[in-house]
């Protein structure tokens, strides 16, 4: 809890953590070979890094406006 308590407030921390969370989650789910579990937080983990490096926008909203844009260009 206290790990929680520190991120609260830094968003970029706080989803670093996440990531570090979820590619824990992963190897127990590969080594339970349970493999669609594994693949489902595999996206999870690098939909957070790449919100991390800027390369994702951090909100669905967000998402869903880059892509009507894209698309009212086409």
């Amino acid at each position: 809890m206290a790990d929680l308590e520190r991120l609260a407030g830094r968003p970029s921390e706080t989803l670093e953590y996440i990531q570090s969370m979820l590619g824990q989650l992963r190897s127990m789910a590969q080594a339970e070979r349970y493999d669609l579990v594994a693949h489902y937080i595999e996206m999870a983990y690098i939909q957070a890094g790449d919100t991390v490096k800027g390369e994702q926008p951090p909100r669905l909203d967000d998402l869903y406006a880059r892509f009507e844009q894209r698309n009212s260009v086409a």
